[in-house]
């Protein structure tokens, strides 16, 4: 039997159900065709289990520094099973609250694996989608007049380096733990890496964390490398950087052991577990790709500014076509691509204006370019920094590292990047975020008035230190 659909959405996490939120809104008949979870990747084994877990390490170091703001605690420890049911908890939440929306939109949900048809009976063109359930059911055919794949991605790992669930783990396997690693040895320095690292620190757990780039974090700006360093340090992370990792040395008893090469030096790390982030593999195969004329570049699927792929009635989305990886890109990208398709002619997506956020403890976060980046650009940059160890609201919470880098073009005047790092920077990038889709200039943001005490406060003075001026430095 086939039924036919405005809109089928191959994948139901966080860019599948949004668009097909917003295909609701407007008035499209919609289809999500999902083989696990309604939430994806990140709701299940990324964004959301991740940050329960950090916020869990973050009240476990706050309560041990508990004496420091005056409250006498004693024997202050660790129950991680209640941190892993207190996870559990948030993401049954949240995936309820999913399945309500689908409800709501009276989106129609196949919990099963979607497949692209060829030219059939179904259709004249690619795009019917055949649905394979895990048990007894028949396939079922859905005959879409538009499909987005939002098929998202999986963790990869290195050549040698296989994941095994037990002692070599990707974040989905680390996620899911139920007992905590004496330590950890984590193999990739970037967003993920950094996250965990601190995680386990907090945790009381020995990390250890070898980068193949010259710096953790080698695509933010350098003073954000430079400051994460230091604070992972001060919580006890060894860190390694400029190291090569050689799988061929793995060795797996009771703990992982491996080289890497640094230098013309090798040194061997060992841990009771090993976390390899380096990097996500697009979820293309076995899709159907091959019955259309849709082209891809190394499994991730070619789109233009629209989400548009060769067939030009099928659009992909999310980490399925590379780009920034981020679960807020893939919402938008998703909310354009069905605005697209129903014609109403929405502006293209920069990626200039996409925070990136860093859940570390202390946190960082960014908008715009780099220093390096605005530099090569040809842009002549004007910097500002402001401290956070300035600002009354950091030392009431008893966070005050870090600081605000806001740097401006001098032709134009206008912000050309934010960079942050300290207390709740993630929540403070939405301000740096909106002055960059306004093109607002330093002054404008000095000119906002930010309410005392706050660490908003940090914004108004890092503005005015673009041009000398602020008040408490």
């Amino acid at each position: 039997m086939a039924e036919n659909y405005d809109l089928v959405i191959l994948g139901g996490g966080t860019g599948g159900y949004v668009a097909a939120i917003r295909a609701s809104q407007l008035g499209l008949k919609t289809a999500v065709v999902e083989a696990g979870a309604l939430g994806g990747t990140c709701l299940h084994r990324g964004c959301i289990p991740s940050k329960a877990l950090l916020r869990s390490a973050e009240v476990f170091a706050t309560a041990k520094a508990g004496d420091t703001y005056g409250v006498i605690t004693e024997k202050v420890s660790l129950d991680y099973q209640r941190v892993h049911e207190r996870k559990e908890s948030i993401i049954n939440q949240l995936h309820a609250g999913v399945e309500m929306l689908m409800k709501k939109g009276k989106i129609d949900v196949f919990d099963g694996f979607g497949r692209i048809l060829g030219p059939s009976i179904f259709s004249p063109m690619p795009g019917a989608i055949s649905v394979e359930f895990s048990d007894d059911r028949e396939n079922q055919v859905l005959i879409p007049e538009n499909v987005i794949i939002a098929t998202g991605s999986r963790p990869r790992s290195l050549p040698g380096l296989d994941l095994d669930g037990e002692r070599i783990l990707s974040s989905d396997d680390v996620v899911g733990m139920t007992t905590l690693p004496e330590s950890l040895l984590i193999v990739g320095g970037g967003v993920i890496g950094v996250e965990w690292a601190s995680m386990f620190a907090d945790f009381g757990a020995k990390v250890i964390v070898i980068e193949y780039a010259d710096r953790l974090l080698p695509l933010e700006d350098e003073a954000i490398s430079k400051e994460m360093k230091r604070q992972l340090e001060k919580k006890g992370v060894q860190v390694v950087t400029s190291a090569k990792v050689l799988p061929e040395t793995l060795v797996k008893g009771e703990e992982v052991s491996i080289q890497a090469e640094i230098g013309k030096k090798k040194s061997t790390f060992s841990a009771e577990k090993m976390l390899v982030s380096v990097g996500r593999l697009p979820n293309t195969e076995d899709i159907g790709l091959q019955n259309t004329t849709i082209k891809t570049d190394k499994g991730y699927i070619l789109t233009n500014k629209f989400y548009q792929t060769e067939e030009s009635h099928i659009y992909a989305i999310g980490d399925c076509i590379g780009g920034l990886q981020l679960a807020h890109v893939a919402s938008h990208e998703g909310i354009k691509a069905v605005e697209h398709l129903a014609r109403l002619k929405p502006e293209p997506m920069e990626a200039a204006l996409v925070p990136r956020c860093i859940y570390t403890r202390p946190e960082a976060a960014a908008v715009g370019l780099t220093e390096k980046e605005a530099k090569e650009k040809g842009f002549k940059v004007k910097t500002g920094i402001f401290k956070f160890n300035a600002i009354g609201k950091a030392l009431v919470y008893g966070e005050p590292e870090g600081f605000v880098k806001i740097m401006k073009d001098e032709a134009s005047q206008d912000i050309l990047g934010v960079h942050m790092i300290g207390p709740h920077v993630t929540d403070l990038i939405s301000e740096a975020a909106l002055a960059r889709v306004l093109d607002a200039t330093p002054w404008e943001v000095a000119e906002t008035i930010h309410p005392h005490p706050t660490l908003s406060e940090i914004m108004g003075e890092a503005a005015l230190a673009v041009e000398g001026r602020a008040i408490h430095s």
